[in-house]
């Protein structure tokens, strides 16, 4: 018998999109809240991107809203209103990533809410948050990237470089999640529910603070260097006879190993490795000793021998390289779950934190368009009758 997660009882309505909103109520939904995602009647942009389904369901909309009911809403008919208050005095936690704007127009605004559920909490995500000079403008992951400085510093010299991973969004989600969870523990002691505030630029700023802290105290300004770390060397990809790797070493025993390993131990006495920083800057002579102890090694034998010696390294996988390594199949990383119109299991991440006594689980599938709006317009207290002429009015 599966147990209860920790959040069981606790009900989410996620009016978010794409990924910052609905990955913030999907972590929630893993640990066992009850989160009913509200989809548009032709369903949202975010279900339709990247198809892997006949239906067109995209992978990341698959991976994203696992664990959450799905009800479809048109909220410019005259019935929506009552039906997101009945959503909202049903609610502990409303997540949307919706232009401030927008949410008041809805109903779904933190002053609104309160109005119906004095002890609600509004998870809001926006990409510059609700108040400053850029407060109404909008933007994705990528827009907060570059406004970090982190494309300028991304990819080899040139043109500034995303990341193909958006950080920003999932950081955001992350921080948000967290947020909700410390709300939800405030309120338990005091009653009062808040506003939770993430933005994908505070989250980009967040993790580029390293380096805005050297420019800012030290006046240096990083570029570019392609996939060679700032701070310390050996710490870079290197070419093997079938395919690359990644070496990352910080620390003066570490550079000491590995030195030893490639046979140039003459380099552990030497006042331009006697630093991560000066390694860093005298990479050039690094990244020759590391070229010639590769020469005629397969990634194989080049991790093994690394490993061996104790410094970090990793094959750089491409994406069926990741489906087949065993260690993420040794750990359960990914589950291949069976979507409606998909020709075969679709993989999505098992979730990735880990509790002993109160672990996250996969309990049901992403939802199909409005799969639960019956559902749950019941346990709003609606009748078959209400319901019928919802969808006879185009309302659901």
């Amino acid at each position: 018998m599966e147990l209860a997660g920790p959040l069981s009882g606790i009900r989410v309505i996620d009016f978010g999109r794409f990924i910052a909103g609905p990955y913030c109520a999907m972590l929630l939904a893993d640990m066992g809240a009850d989160v009913v995602r509200i989809d548009r009647r032709q369903g949202s942009e975010d279900r339709y991107t990247g198809p892997v389904t006949q239906h067109g369901e995209g992978g990341a909309f698959i991976s994203l809203n696992r664990n959450k009911r799905s009800l479809t809403l048109d909220p410019s008919k005259p019935e929506a209103p009552d039906i997101i208050r009945r959503l909202a005095a049903s609610a502990d936690v409303v997540v949307a990533n919706l232009p401030v704007a927008v949410m008041r127009k809805m109903g779904i605004d933190y002053e609104t809410l309160r109005a119906i559920r004095p002890d609600i909490i509004l998870a809001r995500v926006s990409t510059f948050g609700p108040d400053g000079p850029y407060a109404g403008r909008v933007g994705f992951d990528t827009v907060a990237q570059a406004m970090s400085g982190a494309m300028r510093l991304t990819g080899f010299p040139g043109a500034p470089v995303r990341s193909a991973v958006p950080f920003a969004d999932y950081g955001t989600a992350l921080h948000t999640a967290f947020g909700v969870v410390v709300a939800l523990l405030h309120r338990a002691r005091t009653g009062q529910g808040q506003i939770v505030d993430g933005s994908l630029l505070a989250t980009s700023v967040t993790f580029m603070q390293a380096l805005l802290a050297e420019a800012s105290v030290m006046g240096i300004v990083r570029e570019q260097r392609g996939n060679a770390a700032f701070y310390s060397a050996p710490a870079d990809t290197y070419q093997t006879t079938d395919g690359w790797i990644v070496v990352q070493t910080i620390g003066a025993d570490m550079f000491a190993r590995w030195a030893r390993l490639v046979g140039r131990q003459d380099l552990i006495g030497d006042e331009r490795f006697s630093t991560d920083l000066s390694r860093a800057d005298s990479r050039a002579i690094v990244t020759d000793a590391m070229k010639r102890w590769l020469a005629g090694k397969t990634t194989a034998e080049a991790i093994a021998a690394l490993q061996s010696a104790r410094v970090p390294a990793g094959p750089v996988h491409d994406l069926p390289d990741v489906l087949e390594d065993p260690q993420v199949s040794a750990r359960g990383m990914l589950e291949y779950i069976d979507y409606p119109g998909a020709p075969k299991p679709v993989p999505i991440a098992a979730p990735a934190l880990r509790l002993s006594s109160t672990p996250a689980s996969i309990r049901r599938r992403a939802p199909m368009l409005g799969e639960h709006t019956g559902e749950v317009l019941r346990e709003l207290g609606y009748s078959s009758g209400e319901i019928a002429e919802f969808r006879a009015n185009q309302v659901v």
